[in-house]
């Protein structure tokens, strides 16, 4: 198969629309080639004139570890064009930066999943290219996540850098499907081009979303495998709570929680007592890890694992957010005072807790926090807005 920066680099016709045009490239280190090659060195030997280029969170090189994290702006030592920072000063591109280029290559490997920073700065680079009249490929990359949606719909209002626009955590949508539907939703007079994937096919064995014929990079510093990518539209609530999500260790957002005074087989126990039916698709099992960072660093924690992979991954039954929500009210009810939410400046939002931040609204802590609501109250609830998802969504898709 071929990813959009595959197709651009090997289809004359494709790079013919580039001539006479400045182009800047959005990439970090996963934008790379089939053959490894990185996205900016692969344009430049094809001769395309690259002016700049842009960096979203955790920068261009992905050297910034945690969340909160700014990247300055900086000129490349090797072709002495300037690489602007969209997770420093600014988040959104400003006037000065869009004057460097004519086209904007958007070329970021996403995890499906509205969190992750990069569907924002999408949304900012197409607002500011409508502004600035200048134009936007989206050189598609596959959702590793594949097709399925999850979650709450984000509510009005609650918008933030990890919540664009009014959509559900796990938003089944490739970046340029996603881009098509940010022009729909936003009314955008912009020049969008999507260069789309070739032999992708989303929901289908053997890959379910990621092709088995791709090494998988790092998209961000802790980003580090498919599984991770499967069960992160669950396991990134956990940046909301006291409980450990694994920073530290070499397996972070693989694991439903950790922490040193929660008994994880007893919690296991719970989720299965509670919700048997959201535990499906993958499997879970007990560990420790002492992290060497990040919340209870030093300290031996007791937690689960989810494995969303090899004989035990069922793409179609697995629901990530589901689970880690099972999870939560599972600790909640073992430990009805503990102080599962965290209380701190999330993503540069200070008058919301974290969680509901990231949940886009407070309908999940709530859940959690109410002795008397069960699972299927919050399945009502999710429900229903995957419906409404599914439908908004549908004529926008590219891959079926």
């Amino acid at each position: 198969m071929k990813f959009g920066i595959d197709r651009l680099i090997t289809e004359e016709d494709l790079r013919k629309r580039l001539e006479g045009r400045r182009v800047a490239l959005v990439a970090h280190p996963a934008s790379v080639t089939a053959g490894l090659v990185h996205s900016l060195d692969a344009l430049v030997a094809r001769e395309v004139n690259v002016t700049s280029a842009f960096g979203p969170q955790h920068g261009l090189k992905g050297d910034k570890q945690d969340n909160m994290v700014e990247t300055g702006d900086e000129i490349d030592a090797q072709y002495g064009i300037p690489v602007f920072s969209l997770y420093g000063e600014v988040r959104r591109p400003t006037e000065r930066m869009m004057d460097s280029a004519d086209v904007f290559l958007f070329d970021l490997q996403d995890l499906g999943c509205r969190i992750y920073t990069f569907v924002t700065t999408l949304l900012y680079l197409l607002e500011e290219a409508a502004r600035a009249d200048k134009a936007v490929w989206v050189l598609d990359r596959p959702n590793p996540a594949g097709g399925p949606v999850e979650g709450t719909l984000l509510r009005a209002g609650q918008e933030s850098f990890v919540g664009a626009a009014e959509m559900v955590m796990r938003h089944g949508m490739t970046m340029g499907e996603m881009a098509r539907w940010f022009v729909d939703h936003f009314k955008l007079d912009v020049e969008l081009e999507v260069v789309e994937m070739r032999g992708w096919s989303p929901g289908k064995a053997p890959g379910y979303g990621w092709p088995e014929d791709r090494v998988w990079i790092n998209p961000s510093p802790n980003a580090a495998s498919l599984n991770m990518a499967r069960a992160y539209a669950g396991t990134v609530m956990l940046e909301g709570t006291t409980l450990s999500e694994g920073r530290g260790t070499t397996r972070p957002l693989e694991v439903l929680f950790g922490a040193p005074d929660v008994d994880a087989k007893a919690v296991l126990a719970e989720m299965d007592r509670l919700a048997p039916v959201w535990m499906r698709g993958c499997a879970i099992r007990e560990c420790w890890f002492e992290p060497t960072f990040h919340k209870h660093a030093g300290k031996l924690c007791n937690g689960l694992m989810v494995h969303a992979e090899g004989q035990f991954y069922d793409h179609h039954a697995f629901r990530p957010w589901r689970l880690q929500a099972l999870a939560f009210k599972a600790i909640r009810s073992l430990y009805p005072d503990y102080p599962l939410w965290r209380d701190f400046a999330y993503e540069y939002e200070y008058d919301r807790l974290a969680i509901d931040v990231i949940n886009g609204g407070p309908a999940l802590r709530e859940w959690v926090d109410d002795s008397e609501a069960d699972p299927d109250d919050l399945d009502t609830l999710a429900s229903a807005d995957e419906a409404n998802w599914r439908e908004t969504i549908a004529p926008h898709l590219i891959y079926g």
